[in-house]
């Protein structure tokens, strides 16, 4: 069961790192505010993800539970 919690929690940092190179392009490529806007939100959403779940692994790897 760790086994299959842990491989979620890679599995949202991995898309945290992908959500962080769209609001990038994106912000990169947008042509008006409200694009801009989106890509923030994005990256803001991504960031706080990031937060949440680096906090879990770090729980689970004090108590032995990542692998």
């Amino acid at each position: 069961m760790k086994e299959l919690c842990n491989e979620h929690i890679k599995e949202a940092l991995d898309l945290v790192r992908s959500l962080i190179i769209l609001a990038d392009e994106g912000e990169r490529d947008s042509n008006d505010d409200g694009c801009r806007l989106l890509y923030g939100v994005i990256r803001d959403c991504a960031y706080k993800i990031k937060y949440e779940a680096e906090r879990e692994k770090d729980a689970h790897q004090t108590k032995n539970k990542w692998d």
